[in-house]
């Protein structure tokens, strides 16, 4: 099983190096506790909200900014990717999943239960024709301290987050494309297809 080693020693006033042995899963959840440890203390603006940048960062991994916060999307090796990342289908499935959550944890607090448990799985699969795509998406909600007769009630709420509801009606997309300083406008009549 591999290890991720991480130097704590980067200040000159630092007489001892200090080292920690990570496993994967353990890097990650670090990872996650100083970046929510880091957004109480930055004093940066948060950003605009509504706009989503992404730029490239290396081969098929690109970064994705939203009001301050980075991510990154790649694909896997077999695509010829690095695998470093989730790719944007996966991004997308999560987007589904994790509004799917909110809402259930929402749902929760108003009935005084508790979210210990809660857990939302979705799994999907592929089109095997064109356009590519998501075919199909499942989403099961575990939430183990809900009383049963509550049930409907969560699967009601949850089934109406704000992801799903605009898959439900989609939104108009526009596409323009610059090079150069000049842009070419989405066609009047053509809606935005791949």
């Amino acid at each position: 099983m591999g290890r991720v080693v991480l130097d704590t020693s980067f200040s000159s006033h630092d007489a001892d190096e200090l080292w920690a042995s990570l496993t994967a899963e353990e890097a990650r959840r670090l990872a996650g506790l100083l970046l929510y440890q880091a957004a109480a203390v930055d004093a940066q603006p948060p950003g605009t909200s509504g706009v989503v940048e992404v730029v490239p960062v290396a081969g098929d991994v690109y970064g994705i900014r939203v009001r301050g916060h980075e991510l990154t999307v790649d694909q896997p090796l077999t695509d010829g990717g690095k695998d470093t990342a989730p790719t944007p289908v996966e991004l997308f499935v999560a987007s589904v999943a994790s509004c799917a959550a909110h809402y259930a944890g929402r749902f929760l607090d108003r009935h005084g239960v508790s979210r210990d448990g809660l857990r939302v799985r979705a799994e999907f699969r592929m089109a095997d024709d064109r356009p590519a795509r998501v075919a199909s998406l499942s989403l099961t909600v575990l939430a183990p301290e809900l009383p049963p007769e509550r049930l409907a009630a969560l699967r009601a709420v949850v089934s109406h987050c704000t992801v799903t509801n605009s898959l439900a009606t989609p939104p108009e997309i526009e596409l323009r494309v610059s090079g150069d300083g000049a842009v070419q406008p989405a066609p009047t009549q053509e809606p935005f297809t791949q």
